[in-house]
């Protein structure tokens, strides 16, 4: 029998869970130092750096340290207040201590250590290329659970190869899930409808404050007295806010916030997609950590880094050195006869959204090809503790949140920390 998700889990797309085991409650993130991130990256790139800058090792690379605040948020604090523009590999959360390596294009006087208020980055080396995405190959995650009603997490460890990738609430606004229906407002063309939604969509966790303010946002002519009114935390909207009060259309108001924010929207909903077509999958019985015989699938590397994707051929291959790959929806995607190819094509139809749909000419830096996505989050060296301190790591793009909510099974998940 598959055990419901909580609600606001089914609001991005997690309609279940996939183990079993009862759960151990308790609750996340209780601080910072209860949940610490760190990035694996490939171990050869690090010893290639060069203590000096030249014409060869010219670009900086940095760890960068941070607290309280999310990656792209730190990286607008950083170039605001040092003046330096970072590049980043993966998107990290604000609930969080984490580390992870940037690099820069700015090569004149690169700073050796240097901090913002939520913020430290410290100089490693130099390289001869920027950092790229496919240098990273996981995060190693430390996390502390409070207060659970039982610590017997043996019983859930013959269950964790069943875990499906699911994207986490972090990735649509944790309590605010927005980002997912910005991006589809937006891969529809309804440009005015995403604004509004950005501006004044509420739910039931956002607090006393939020909730007022969005109200009065629904109406514009209200915009001109609330912009210069509103909290630091929603930068956003100011953004937003400030180019309306201009007259100036949808389109422009959407290219008013960052880029790096921008293109979350229409990813969330690429993501909303992907958690659909995984408990659909589920649902029907399908086994998604085993491949079937014409899955699309990613070859199983050393430490598990992904190769190329290829179709698999039970006769010919080994089960054991592939893992099933979920093609995601987006403007190259094609049906196919692949069971998660046909499920994502029905729900695309219930979406009323085409393929073509997502090559968006109107917000051309908004286009989203596609891709493809391990269907099992895959858990390296699972450690726990009597004190409930678990250890593992993750392949790059997974969420320890989606392991931890089998775990767990929260009743609320956003006041348990999630």
């Amino acid at each position: 029998m598959v055990l419901e998700s909580p609600d606001i889990d089914k609001q991005a797309g997690i309609l279940h869970y996939c183990t079993k085991f009862k759960g151990i409650g308790g609750s996340i993130k209780n601080s910072n130092e209860d949940f610490k991130v760190s990035e694996v990256v490939d171990k050869r790139f690090l010893e290639n750096l060069s203590s000096n800058q030249d014409g060869i090792y010219r670009y900086p690379i940095y760890t960068l340290e941070k607290n309280n605040i999310d990656s792209n948020h730190a990286l607008i604090e950083i170039e605001k207040k040092l003046g330096i523009r970072l590049k980043i590999m993966g998107i990290k959360d604000a609930k969080a201590h984490t580390i992870q390596y940037v690099s820069s294009e700015q090569t004149k006087k690169p700073p050796r250590v240097a901090k913002t208020h939520n913020t430290m980055i410290t100089l490693l080396g130099f390289s001869k290329t920027p950092l790229k995405k496919s240098l990273l190959g996981g995060n190693h995650f430390v996390i502390t659970i409070e207060k659970p009603r039982s610590s017997d997490v043996l019983s859930f460890m013959p269950e964790i190869t069943k875990v499906a990738n699911f994207y986490g609430l972090q990735r649509f606004g944790r309590e605010r899930l927005v980002t997912h229906l910005v991006g589809k407002e937006i891969v529809k063309r309804n440009f005015r409808k995403a604004v509004e939604l950005l501006l004044s969509y509420t739910t039931e966790y956002d607090s006393e404050v939020s909730k007022e303010l969005r109200k009065r946002l629904r109406d514009p002519t209200s915009y001109p007295y609330i912009y210069k009114q509103l909290p630091k935390w929603m930068d956003i909207e100011f953004m937003m806010l400030s180019a309306l009060v201009k007259g100036k259309e949808s389109i422009p108001v959407l290219r008013s916030i960052p880029i790096s924010i921008r293109r979350l929207f229409v990813q969330a909903y690429q993501a909303y997609l992907f958690n659909k077509c995984l408990s659909n999958a589920i649902m029907n019985g399908e086994e998604i950590s085993v491949p079937k015989h014409g899955d699309l699938c990613f070859e199983l590397e050393q430490d598990n880094i992904f190769g190329k994707v290829r179709k698999f051929n039970q006769s010919v291959d080994d089960a054991s050195k592939l893992v099933p790959a979920i093609r995601m929806a987006g403007y190259t995607f094609q049906p196919g006869k692949g069971r998660f190819e046909m499920i994502t094509n029905n729900i695309l139809k219930e979406e009323g959204i085409q393929p073509r749909n997502f090559y968006i000419r109107e917000m051309d830096e908004l286009s989203a090809q596609g891709g493809f996505r391990q269907a099992p989050l895959l858990c390296r060296d699972f450690h726990y503790f009597n004190s409930l301190v678990l250890s593992f790591k993750l392949s790059a793009g997974s969420y320890a949140t989606i392991l931890l909510r089998e775990i767990m099974k929260p009743i609320d998940p956003i006041n348990s920390g999630f």
